[in-house]
Order: structure tokens, then C-alpha cells, then sequence
């Protein structure tokens, strides 16, 4: 039995940094291939639409910050938690970067047809990234409780 909590352990360690790598893969995809259809029907600033579809590129670098945060011994005691921390904080991370991106997928389109509202159409994509900052500081501070 400890063999298993001591594996869940291990596996929310490095979940946090995958699923949000994995959240961060699909969101950027998702806002990538807006701007490139976006940079085929438009004369110029591609690098605004390049820009935005990295957006979503930030949920790998909280998983990776709570990776670190978690790491400490893996023990019978630290396991559950080293868990559901990595876990429940990386699916918070998975999500929001694959919904970041179809706001930003939404953004880019938005403003290629109407370039003068770029600015307030990342206002949504911000929105979503600001709920993937609230799972990124809830798992530091309750990672900070954490014996070990």
C-alpha cells in the first residue's frame, strides 16, 4: 500500500508540469492556427497574431513552478497530498490553457476583422489566464503547508 501512495506522490509531482505542458500544447495549437489563417486574409501585423497565440504558452510555467514548489521526499505522508496538489492544480492548468487558446483563437479573428478593437479582445483571453494564476497560487500556498 505505501508503494502505491508513494507512486501517487510521484505522479502529482510531475502531473502538475505535464498536464499544464500538455493544456499549453493544445491551447497554443488551437490560437496558432487562427493566426496563421488570420496572417493569409490580412496585409500586416502578423506578429500581433503570433503574439497572441502563445498566450497560453504560461500554464507549462506554473506547472513547472508548482513542480519544483512539490518537490521533497515522496513518503506514506506527503503522498496523498504531493497528489491531489499536482493533480487538481494541473487539471486546473490543462483547462484553462486549452481555453485560453480558443479565446485567443476568438481574439485573432476579431481583429483581423476589426483591427482597431485588438487590445480590449484579449481582454477575455486575460480573464481565463487570471483563473489559471488564482490554481497556480493556491497550489504554492497549500504546497507551502506541506510537511517535508
Amino acid at each position: 500500500m505505501n508503494e502505491f501512495v508513494v507512486a501517487l506522490g510521484w505522479a502529482g509531482m510531475y502531473g502538475v508540469m505535464a498536464l499544464g505542458a500538455i493544456g499549453s500544447i493544445i491551447g497554443c495549437a488551437i490560437a496558432g492556427q487562427a493566426a496563421i489563417g488570420a496572417m493569409l486574409e490580412t496585409e500586416g501585423g502578423y506578429g500581433r497574431y503570433i503574439g497572441i497565440s502563445v498566450m497560453p504558452s504560461s500554464q507549462v510555467i506554473y506547472g513547472i513552478v508548482v513542480m519544483f514548489t512539490l518537490q521533497r521526499p515522496v513518503t506514506a505522508e506527503t503522498g496523498p497530498a504531493m497528489f491531489g496538489i499536482g493533480i487538481f492544480a494541473g487539471l486546473a492548468l490543462l483547462y484553462s490553457a486549452i481555453l485560453q487558446g480558443k479565446t485567443c483563437a476568438s481574439a485573432i479573428n476579431a481583429a483581423k476583422a476589426k483591427p482597431e478593437i485588438f487590445g480590449l479582445s484579449l481582454a477575455p483571453a486575460a480573464i481565463v489566464e487570471g483563473f489559471a494564476v488564482f490554481a497556480f497560487v493556491f497550489a504554492l500556498v497549500i504546497a507551502g503547508g506541506m510537511p517535508g
